[in-house]
């Protein structure tokens, strides 16, 4: 694994209160040169620490009002990287997880309403080929959501 430093960790939380934050704002905040911000961040892209920096997006508030989390039982597990590329076709599924126990996978999903959460359960995923059976929970919003803390 690699080791992060002082600066490191101060740069990635610097960009956890803003991902736009400019390079030179990120420099003048820690006492340190821009080169040196622009090549820490660099490398921590490239070892993979840091996946992006994108918009974080309030699901709710452009419609998508119901969530659910939904565990698949698959017929054979061996069918899991296939069943995959399946659910990373459809939009509405925003996270999928290798699990242990009664499950193989573990979605997230969302929809803007109840039919349309019903739709994507029985006319999408339930066609997959190798799905046995989906179990749902519907969540009713997020208490909190954040980074493990540097």
């Amino acid at each position: 694994m690699d080791t992060l430093d002082e600066f490191d960790t101060k740069i990635i939380k610097e960009l956890e209160k803003d991902g736009r934050m400019a390079f030179s704002a990120i420099a003048n905040n820690l006492k340190i040169s821009n080169t040196m911000v622009h090549q820490r961040i660099n490398r921590l892209i490239e070892q993979g620490i840091i996946t992006g920096i994108k918009p974080i997006i309030d699901e709710k508030k452009i419609g998508y009002d119901w969530g659910a989390f939904t565990g698949l039982t698959l017929n054979k597990d061996a069918d899991s990287s296939r069943i995959i590329e399946e659910l990373k076709k459809i939009p509405e599924i925003t996270e999928c997880y290798y699990v242990t126990g009664s499950f193989t996978l573990y979605i997230k999903m969302i929809a803007q309403n109840h039919e349309h959460m019903r739709k994507l359960l029985y006319e999408k995923i339930d066609n997959i080929p190798g799905i046995a059976k989906t179990d749902s929970m519907i969540e009713l919003g997020c208490a909190f959501k954040r980074n493990i803390s540097l």
